[in-house]
């Protein structure tokens, strides 16, 4: 895979990734079987797409390049990004386009809930671009999004996966008081690969956001997903899932890591389907109410019938 740049044009094309155009390539190993996809050609699919183009939306299904596009989208499900399309922080295995974002959109949460009303969503998933432009890291952005989809699909619940917010003081408290139904965090890897996997953040940070909207509110669930694949070893998994639970995180995601291109890290290697139910295994005795753990899986996969599970997994514990 090659990078392109336009030194002719007028107008030369800025690269997706200019931070990386100068990497040298990190070839990953072959797919093996479990990890291979069809791609998406289904009717569904076809109509979700035009919902989103038409809204004006930007889906991390498509930014991110997630291989489960094709199924959610013939269920009708997306997972909408919001203040746009642009991150400001440059994570070596993210597709998400980096560099300086544009201002945000006044009325992007209303087109945000009335594409969730002509999707007939159950269930929503809303997550954004990194935004450490913003005082409050795009804080209120949520909010507003959270509050709108609530006024007009008052029935559906809300699951968003959100930034750190780091150093920007107040911005959870104002997420949190919109009462989403799940907030959902990612940590991304174990904490000894942040430097060179996600080195604009903190792990133990990431950690104490979690933490702390239980303690702000305790009806909330929290999520969180690491991938693995990517240089860690098992022993730093099991130490991950026991910090999660130690912040009281509920649902637990683990799955595999995808190169987007050659000048992202590679893929160290391809995980088994059976360790990825050994985690599973491990993850539900450490007390998680939910765990989802498969090469495919992705934060916001089946979010909606795992949103239901959770529901059911509280209630049987105060019976």
């Amino acid at each position: 895979m090659v990078v392109v740049l336009d030194t002719v044009s007028a107008n030369p094309v800025r690269p997706r990734h200019p931070e990386k155009v100068n990497r040298p390539d990190a070839p990953s190993p072959p797919k093996p079987d479990w990890i291979r996809v069809r791609a998406p050609n289904t009717r569904g699919y076809a109509d979700t797409r035009r919902i989103v183009k038409e809204n004006g939306l930007v889906t991390v299904c498509e930014e991110a390049g997630c291989p489960n596009i094709g199924e959610c989208w013939d269920k009708k499900h997306a997972t909408f990004m919001i203040m746009g399309d642009t991150c400001t922080r440059a994570c070596a295995f993210c597709n998400v386009k980096t560099g300086m974002p544009g201002a945000l959109e006044s009325s992007e949460p209303e087109y945000v809930a009335e594409a969730t009303r002509k999707l007939g969503l159950a269930h929503v998933v809303v997550t954004s671009v990194d935004r450490d432009d913003l005082d409050d890291g795009g804080a209120e952005h949520f909010a507003r999004t959270i509050r709108a989809i609530r006024n007009r699909c008052p029935t559906t619940t809300i699951e968003i996966l959100t930034p750190d917010f780091l150093r920007k003081n107040g911005a959870l408290e104002k997420v949190v008081a919109a009462k989403p139904d799940v907030f959902n965090h990612n940590l991304e890897t174990v904490p000894s690969r942040y430097l060179t996997v996600r080195p604009g953040a903190r792990y133990f940070h990431s950690i104490r956001l979690l933490q702390k909207v239980k303690e702000i509110d305790p009806t909330i669930f929290t999520k969180s997903g690491i991938m693995v694949g990517l240089g860690e070893e098992r022993h730093e998994v099991l130490q991950v899932m026991d910090d999660l639970r130690s912040a009281d995180v509920d649902f637990l995601t683990v799955g595999q890591y995808l190169q987007p291109t050659r000048k992202h890290h590679a893929v160290m290697r391809y995980v088994t389907p059976e360790e990825f139910s050994g985690y599973e295994t491990v993850a539900y005795t450490k007390g998680f109410l939910m765990v989802s753990a498969s090469p495919l899986t992705r934060s916001s996969h089946h979010a909606g019938e795992d949103f239901a599970k959770l529901q059911a997994a509280r209630a049987a514990l105060v019976r």
